[in-house]
């Protein structure tokens, strides 16, 4: 548990480090998505979203993964860091796709990945899960191959839907 939340405070503060130097824009989204980590997971949660230009884009967010874990319901706390990059240039609709890199943590596991979003909208991305300590969810290890498939709902959008 220590150690999670030691490359959290490390990652948290590099994020940081770099947001600091210029003025950023911050969007807030809804995420809800799928992960298979040795199980299926259900997964809602919120995002925040920063960006200078469309270029690079960073993104930190916070949710519950839910699932059926060894016949038992089981909820787990996440925690991610992504950056979003495209560098192309003159296109005719611009920035549709970006390349993900990030890495998500539980209190069982650690994982880097990477992936494309659409727009930042749609998300798709793979990964290696380690597992932190000798921890499991309900008798199974957390480590492996690592999918997620995520939809970020910008509250803008919501809001103006209710207008």
């Amino acid at each position: 548990m220590m150690n999670f939340r030691i490359a959290i405070a490390i990652l948290s503060v590099l994020i940081m480090g770099t947001l600091v130097k210029a003025q950023y824009t911050m969007h807030k989204m809804i995420s809800v998505g799928y992960t298979y980590q040795n199980q299926s997971f259900g997964e809602v949660g919120g995002k925040l979203l920063f960006l200078k230009n469309d270029d690079v884009i960073y993104r930190l967010g916070g949710s519950a993964m839910m699932g059926a874990v060894g016949s038992k319901f089981a909820i787990m706390p996440k925690l991610q860091a992504d950056v979003l990059l495209n560098f192309q240039k003159d296109v005719d609709f611009y920035h549709s796709f970006y390349f993900l890199a990030g890495a998500e943590g539980t209190n069982k596991y650690i994982a880097p990945k990477i992936g494309v979003t659409l727009f930042g909208l749609i998300d798709l991305t793979g990964g290696y899960a380690f597992p932190i300590g000798d921890t499991r969810l309900n008798g199974k290890e957390m480590k492996g191959l690592n999918i997620n498939f995520t939809l970020n709902i910008p509250t803008v959008f919501i809001h103006d839907m209710f207008k």
